[in-house]
């Protein structure tokens, strides 16, 4: 497992596991720009779509998950100086108050017209306005442990922030000197 830098400025950062061509990032926006990917997806979780969210067409989902996954990769890759990821990503746990080393986070698109947006960016906090992005998933039910796609990805923040914390890391700068080392 390693990291990539996504911005180039230690704010954004990707796990990219050994054999994948891609980091977790650019696999999620590729898949969900990807027709035949969002078709067969759609297919097999067809239910879903439509109890949860009342759709019907493939091709409404299909439009909408790369509308939205447009404009996500926008608002994630803002390169400005001022641009702040702790708008987009809170607490996974809805109910949580208080903050915790590594947490684990996520960020999807608010005010989205006719329907909630059902993409996911999964990824552990480092500090305030630094993530390390551990995946992503069209998430159609309403909680995680619904489906085994959702399961894969809690499970895949959880394999990142076990390593991090057996490899000493603890916040954005024990990251850095954990990367340089490597």
């Amino acid at each position: 497992m390693t990291f990539d830098d996504i911005k180039g400025d230690n704010r954004l950062w990707s796990v990219h596991y050994e054999n994948e061509e891609l980091n977790e990032l650019d696999k999620v926006f590729t898949q969900w720009n990807d027709t035949a990917w969002l078709l067969k997806f759609f297919r097999e979780n067809f239910d879903d779509l439509v109890s949860y969210f009342k759709i019907t067409k493939l091709d409404e989902a299909v439009y909408d998950t790369m509308e939205d996954s447009d404009e996500l990769e926008c608002l994630i890759l803002d390169i400005s100086p001022d641009a702040n990821l702790d708008e987009l990503f809170r607490p996974l746990e809805n109910s949580r108050s208080a903050e915790m080393i590594l947490s684990r986070e996520k960020a999807r698109l608010h005010n989205r017209p006719k329907h909630a947006s059902w993409l996911r960016l999964y990824a552990i906090k480092l500090n305030p306005g630094i993530y390390v992005v551990t995946g992503g998933a069209i998430k159609l039910t309403r909680t995680m442990q619904e489906r085994e796609h959702t399961i894969k990805e809690l499970e895949k923040m959880e394999k990142v922030r076990q390593y991090l914390v057996k490899n000493g890391v603890i916040d954005d700068d024990s990251f850095v000197d954990f990367i340089k080392e490597g």
